[in-house]
């Protein structure tokens, strides 16, 4: 093997990349020699995804799942295990049929010595275990849409209300450490779903002393630890009913005292919504979060080492839907992520946070800290599940460079860059990828204070400060210190995320009317393009709080309730477009105007805003060409509020309709076929693409684009599959098993810092 080949395999080794299909590198020694990768004779070389002839019934299987079938053989893993002698896996199985409560399956799985061990309802879905052997079977049967193994999930590991634009004066004054004036996220619910959240903690009190946390609940389920066979899963949770009151009483966790061991879900939530108790002490920092009084709703899905399942994070999923018109939660937090390689259209954690969306909530997730491989080479392709659906908000980091001029402000070498991998094979056994347009944009996740979580009366800290005190914590001072306000710096797009959830926050606090898609819309033309950062790493750019606000503010108040007919207006009355720039700190900030829609279109122009299109429909998901609808099914009964409580989603094709209305500007034309050489397509500048779009370049649609047939008659910008080892791109076929520490960053020690009540520990950072 030529050296440079072996530079190449072990710097994605090193990343533990898959490549399929090495072998063809090596017959190709001459031009790998000479660097000329991008050739016509390479593309789809090493990946033509020749297979053998699947049974159809293995469509239905994850990769991870077909490998069983295959070689008879179940790996040594998580969701694995000897259960009495007999080789017993975890999967959570997606189903059609017309049973709601999916009994036939439920008795199937028993019957053949499994168990079912969470009913999901949310995405008509459960989870079970049953012997590696009846696998093949399970597939076959014909109210089984798919079969994925019940991965493990893992968190993805003040300054920023002035550096993302909070105290501009159309959002938020801070007038002195325990009150604020304007927007702070009042009467709106944040859903943290991560590690707990330290409800003691002084950054999550009111203005009267009160804790925002208003629910804590624990989705870590015992039964699925126990591998227990034999378990029948759970019943309808009618509203009302002594099942949803046992239920309920099983989950809660609000008098637990300490429901943060970890320390993840308790930095995550202050940078949401914290607020400045922290600072009262004398010269302790301001660790404001960006929706100082929203409510906090703490659903622990990850334990007390970081690690959790994706059957207990859509467990948590569900809790926070069915609970959402109840609590007035709006906004979900997911700061964790999955090791999937399946397609959006099947992954449940996927389909779960679709099913969110549908019902109004908008979900902001973590795209995961894979950008570099362990050489230090900018890796493709590593957006994480649940970020890799269309649906959510999904944010990467951007390093600030401790100022508040957003001048310098770089896309973090660790924040995972586009396109998504996900993948399915198609009816003629060609593996086909998701390659969506992710992330959406970025936010500061670079050295961000925030809450420490602690237990007890003394130093007794949660996992991550224990395990790396030392090397990771450094107390500040020498003097006393009050546990209350103990504070850390962590960096990570876990970081990232709360920081637009909280966003999220004030803008459904200024107009209570947004749909999920509209406000990710919002967040993404309002958004900063950094210079030098194409559209696979920074999505549209930099968040803009003053300008997501902004153009929140000019627009009807009533749009997600529906009722409008495309193209008609949907500004509010006397309301104009705003400038399409806002001042932050003295500085003029120029907006993307770039909006991502079909998975890999770009769209710009000011009817996005001025007219309504019917793709701010939350219930409506575009992307690969196909349009579904999701529908929520609520529970109806005596005593039972209508429209409520959600009972079942369902999810079908999306009837012949227009998506995009005429006076809309396309912008793909503009990018042109993606080379990364070439700065083109996938790979062009973001700030390049916006200031011609802001010049007026684009073609503008004079029919809009319509479903018709089931046919969407617009590729967008399309990824080849050629790229992947051409022009020297790394791109990552499959995710870590962990994020782990990433403390190849660098770990950032502090040396100085205020007097007391500040212990601050780093994950990573540049």
């Amino acid at each position: 093997m030529t050296p440079n080949v072996d530079k190449l395999i072990s710097g994605l080794a090193g990343f533990t990349v898959l490549i399929e299909r090495r072998s063809a590198l090596r017959r190709l020694p001459a031009l790998l020699r000479s660097g000329a990768l991008a050739v016509a004779a390479l593309l789809g070389a090493t990946l033509a995804h020749a297979q053998a002839p699947v049974d159809p019934a293995e469509h239905k299987l994850a990769h991870e799942l077909r490998d069983v079938v295959r070689t008879g053989k179940a790996p040594e893993t998580y969701w694995v295990r000897e259960v009495a002698g007999v080789r017993h896996l975890q999967a959570v199985v997606v189903t059609n049929g017309a049973d709601p409560e999916m009994s036939e399956l439920r008795a199937y799985v028993l019957k053949v010595g499994g168990s079912v061990h969470a009913v999901h309802h949310a995405l008509h879905a459960i989870t079970v275990q049953i012997p590696a052997s009846e696998l093949p079977l399970l597939a076959q049967r014909d109210d089984v849409v798919s079969v994925s193994p019940n991965r493990a999930v893992h968190r993805t590991a003040s300054m920023i209300e002035m550096i993302t634009g909070t105290l501009a004066g159309n959002v938020q004054s801070h007038n002195s450490l325990t009150s604020y004036s304007g927007l702070d996220g009042s009467g709106i619910g944040i859903a943290v779903l991560d590690s707990g959240v330290m409800k003691a903690h002084d950054a999550f009190k009111n203005a009267n002393g009160a804790s925002r946390v208003m629910r804590d609940v624990n989705m870590l389920n015992p039964t699925l630890a126990d591998w227990l066979t034999g378990v029948g899963g759970a019943t309808s949770l009618t509203p009302g009913s002594a099942a949803l009151a046992s239920y309920e009483a099983a989950v809660a966790a609000d008098s637990v005292p300490t429901p943060d061991g970890y320390g993840h879900g308790t930095f995550v939530a202050s940078v949401a919504a914290g607020r400045a108790y922290a600072s009262s002490a004398s010269g302790v920092q301001d660790i404001s979060g960006v929706a100082p009084n929203a409510n906090i709703y703490d659903v622990k899905v990850i334990n007390d080492q970081g690690i959790g399942t994706m059957s207990d994070a859509i467990e948590g999923i569900e809790w926070v839907i069915y609970h959402a018109k109840d609590y007035n939660i709006k906004v979900m937090n997911v700061s964790l992520a999955a090791d999937s390689t399946e397609s959006w259209q099947t992954d449940p954690l996927c389909a779960a946070v679709r099913s969110a969306t549908a019902a109004g909530i908008t979900v902001v997730v973590a795209a995961g800290n894979y950008g570099q491989s362990m050489s230090g080479q900018e890796v493709y392709g590593a957006i994480s599940s649940p970020g890799d659906d269309p649906s959510v908000i999904t944010v990467g980091a951007l390093n600030f460079h401790n100022s508040v001029s957003r001048a310098g402000d770089s896309v973090t070498n660790f924040s995972s860059r586009g396109p998504t991998r996900g993948s399915y094979t198609d009816s003629t056994g060609t593996l086909v990828y998701d390659n969506l347009l992710k992330p959406d944009l970025v936010a500061p996740g670079n050295k961000i204070i925030g809450a420490a979580a602690t237990a007890g009366g003394s130093v007794a800290w949660n996992y991550l400060a224990n395990n790396y005190f030392g090397q990771l914590v450094t107390p500040l001072s020498m003097g006393s210190y009050n546990l209350d306000e103990t504070q850390m710096t962590l960096s990570g797009t876990s970081v990232a995320a709360p920081v637009v959830a909280g966003t999220v926050a004030l803008m459904l606090q200024a107009n209570r009317g947004l749909s999920p898609p509209l406000i990710k819309a919002i967040l993404q033309y309002t958004a900063q393009p950094l210079a030098g950062y194409n559209l696979l790493e920074q999505g549209a750019g930099s968040l803009n709080v003053a300008g997501a606000v902004a153009l929140a503010q000019v627009l009807k108040n009533d749009i997600s309730w529906g009722g409008y007919d495309p193209g008609e207006n949907i500004l509010a009355s006397g309301q104009t477009m705003p400038a399409a720039s806002s001042v932050i700190n003295g500085e003029t900030v120029n907006w993307s105007g770039i909006v991502f829609v079909g998975g890999n279109n770009v769209v710009s122009g000011s009817a996005l805003f001025t007219t309504y299109q019917p793709i701010w429909d939350a219930r409506i998901t575009w992307a690969n060409g196909v349009a579904r609808k999701r529908r929520v099914v609520y529970w109806s009964g005596t005593g039972i509020p209508s429209n409520t409580y959600p009972q079942a989603f369902t999810d079908s094709a999306a009837q012949n309709q227009s998506l995009i209305t005429a006076g809309v500007v396309m912008g793909d034309s503009l990018a042109g076929a993606s080379s990364m050489l070439g700065k083109t397509g996938v790979f062009i500048p973001t700030a390049t693409l916006s200031g011609w779009l802001a010049g007026g370049s684009g073609t503008t649609l004079t029919q809009g684009i319509v479903l018709s047939e089931g046919l969407i008659l617009s590729e967008g910008l399309v990824m080849s599959e050629g790229l992947i080892l051409s022009e020297g791109l790394i791109m990552s076929e499959g995710l870590l098993l962990s994020e782990g520490l990433l403390l190849s960053e660098g770990m950032i020690m502090s040396e100085s810092g205020p007097s007391r009540a500040c212990y601050r520990f780093d994950l990573q950072g540049e």
